[in-house]
């Protein structure tokens, strides 16, 4: 079943793809900043056809990937973790993160360690009595989980991300609802593997083509299923599954690495 969510976005007012920080940028390619807005509204839109809040951050020139909300922060339960970014061309947004959060009915924490917030974490409640899951191996340090642990008092599991191509855990992981995943195999470690298979026994599994499409960088919110128009196959396993895929075409902000999770935070107060 669904249920209502509230979201925080940041248009794309300044994006273009300046440089280089994952394996999908190519600043020899121009981007179409009128396209990638009105392609941001129609994601928007979408989410509030659904029924969900959405806030909005408001975007700073010269920080083109500020688009890419899930990375600034980490909210569970009304605490939120910040995010200190892995690279120096997108470390400032951190600041403007933490300045939203601090307008607001938040406890905001200052983190140490490397973390891109959203970008790395998954949260569950309803796994285990309420589960994060964690990426690493490219952006994210390891010690930014236990970090998160102690600053959420929930239990984070680490998952080792080995493909360079899916760098951040929201390009080959998502959570469909509040217990369960969708995830790419491959992306992750063996070992990681063994982990996934005993937690989420009947998740449902993408092949190579669903990550190339960015089909694992989706919003879930239970039933419905926000994800990008190229994931064709993504979402035919998912309305097998018993989802409903709202498709929504994001391919100018997939320029930048990134497409509907990535320029989607989810505000757990």
């Amino acid at each position: 079943m669904p249920r209502t969510r509230t979201y925080l976005m940041c248009p794309p007012r300044h994006f273009t793809v300046e440089y280089a920080i994952n394996p999908w940028m190519d600043p020899s390619v121009a981007v179409d900043g009128g396209l990638a807005l009105k392609q941001w509204e129609q994601l928007r839109d979408a989410l509030t056809d659904l029924g969900h809040t959405v806030h909005t951050l408001d975007p700073e020139p010269g920080l083109p990937d500020m688009v890419f909300a899930a990375n600034g922060a980490f909210s569970v339960d009304g605490v939120v973790y910040g995010a200190r970014f892995r690279h120096p061309q997108r470390a400032p947004e951190a600041a403007f993160h933490r300045a939203f959060y601090a307008g607001g009915a938040w406890d905001f924490r200052e983190p140490h360690h490397v973390n891109e917030g959203e970008g790395d974490f998954a949260y569950l409640p309803g796994a285990y009595g309420g589960l994060i899951l964690a990426g690493y191996g490219f952006r994210t340090e390891p010690a930014a989980h236990a970090e998160a642990q102690d600053v959420l008092g929930r239990p984070v599991v680490s998952l080792h991300l080995v493909d360079a191509s899916y760098y951040h855990l929201d390009t080959a992981l998502a959570a469909l609802d509040d217990a369960n995943v969708v995830y790419y195999p491959e992306a992750f470690s063996p070992a990681s593997q063994r982990v996934l298979r005993q937690l989420f026994p009947d998740a449902v599994l993408a092949d190579r083509a669903d990550a190339e499409a960015f089909g694992l960088n989706l919003v879930g919110d239970g039933r419905h299923v926000v994800l990008n128009t190229e994931a064709t196959g993504m979402a035919g396993k998912l309305r097998a599954a018993g989802y409903e895929p709202v498709p929504v075409e994001l391919g100018e902000l997939k320029r930048g690495g990134g497409s509907v999770k990535c320029a989607v935070a989810e505000l757990r107060a």
